[in-house]
């Protein structure tokens, strides 16, 4: 049996072999790539003695290796797996039904984890270097990747991968997870439907991407919806007046730097009847207030954040990143600019679930006042799994704009699910 050393002394010589019998001139097909191996390595199989199980495991590999993404790529063929997290030489890790497992296999260089950086970064127009060694990007499948790269990453070079599906989650689909009651989904249906704004906001992991992906499917179809986002992740389904905007790093041929800011600018010329910003991280809040606070009513974006109120707070810091302004004039603009908060969370058994729905109903004194419509409540455990009941904790004060659009309200409020 070889030792792990000599797999890889065979691996690089045939790689080698490969590499200087291909034409490099033209453009070759991934079939005759895969006739090269083929070739190269039964020619192996003669000098040194190969079995059939070594033979198409090479030739798996050297295909994966040359056209793919080496080890990487049975990871990224797996639905199952939701995020991939190469730490240099130290080891694969992935995620799994919410599970974090290490990947049995592992680079066997560092030269090859960085012919996939190449490969992937190189396929988005971006750059990656010593220099510049952080970048996003996007995989052909929409997969959202980050690099880092040595001296700033010590362990060796670092990969993320955040897989999504490639049909999005949808709200039924939600509902069949236990992510959230009927009634919510009814609420937010009409919500969405009424123009009512609305701020996604949880911890990392907690699904906030999805969740809006799903909320959009409840936009009118005859609307025209403007997507901003650093690295294009959403799938926005059934509007067909759709522009997804993306932003663009300096350094790529002495490009100009386009930011999020830059974007929600430019889109308010482009007469959208809403605006999806796909997460605020910095200055880019003032941008989006002030789109909220424009008439571009029933816009959507999502936040980290550590509950509701924290919401609010992250959102003033965020602003003051890029402006100074008064206190007391970012907070009412908080007030009059977004209507609802939609707080997500992750549990201890690694389920995704609504955890509440905050209506902002203005300001109480110097404060921005938060008004709970909904609210998950804890009620054991049964076989690892949490269960819990999604509470009504209170009628929505600011009914407006369902009625605007015709959704019947009473004395106690808004009645979700009867539009």
């Amino acid at each position: 049996m070889e030792t792990a050393s000599q797999e890889t002394e065979v691996f690089q010589d045939l790689k080698k072999r490969i590499l200087e019998q291909v034409d490099l001139s033209r453009e070759v097909s991934d079939e005759e790539m895969q006739e090269l191996i083929d070739e190269v390595v039964l020619s192996r199989g003669k000098e040194t003695y190969l079995s059939l199980n070594e033979k198409c495991r090479l030739k798996k590999e050297l295909f994966h290796a040359l056209r793919k993404m080496d080890v990487l790529q049975e990871l990224l063929e797996e639905q199952s797996v939701t995020e991939i997290m190469v730490n240099g030489m130290d080891g694969i890790f992935l995620e799994r039904d919410g599970r974090m497992i290490r990947f049995e296999k592992n680079f066997s260089s560092r030269e090859r984890i960085l012919d996939v950086i190449q490969q992937m970064i190189s396929a988005c127009n971006r750059v990656v270097n010593e220099s510049q060694p952080i970048v996003d990007a996007r995989l052909p499948n929409g997969d959202r990747v980050h690099v880092v790269l040595p001296p700033v990453a010590v362990n060796g070079p670092i990969i993320t991968i955040r897989r999504f599906p490639e049909k999005p989650v949808t709200m039924d689909r939600l509902l069949e997870l236990d992510s959230l009651s009927r009634e919510e989904a009814d609420f937010l249906k009409d919500a969405v439907r009424s123009g009512y704004s609305i701020l996604v906001a949880g911890g990392t992991g907690s699904g906030k991407t999805t969740f809006l992906n799903a909320l959009s499917e409840y936009i009118p179809g005859d609307e025209r919806v403007v997507v901003i986002e650093d690295t294009a992740e959403l799938q926005i389904q059934n509007v067909e007046n759709l522009v997804r905007l993306e932003t663009r790093a300096s350094g790529m041929e002495d490009c100009k730097e386009i930011t999020i800011r830059d974007l929600i600018r430019a889109s308010l010329r482009m007469r959208p009847s809403r605006i999806i910003v796909g997460e605020v991280r910095g200055a880019e809040a003032f941008e989006l207030l002030t789109s909220l606070n424009t008439g571009h009513d029933g816009s959507f974006s999502t936040c980290h954040a550590n509950s509701t109120r924290d919401t609010v707070s992250r959102l003033e810091t965020m602003v003051l990143m890029g402006m100074e302004l008064p206190l007391q004039a970012i907070r009412r603009q908080i007030a009059s600019g977004i209507d609802l908060i939609v707080y997500l969370g992750r549990l201890r058994d690694k389920s995704r679930r609504l955890l509440e729905i905050t209506e902002v109903t203005g300001m109480e004194g110097d404060q921005v006042e938060l008004h709970p419509l909904f609210l998950f409540r804890e009620t054991g455990e049964v076989s690892g799994r949490i269960c819990g009941i999604q509470e009504k904790a209170g009628d929505m004060i600011k009914i407006e704009k369902f009625q605007r659009a015709g959704v019947w309200a009473d004395q106690e409020g808004i009645l979700p699910g009867c539009s």
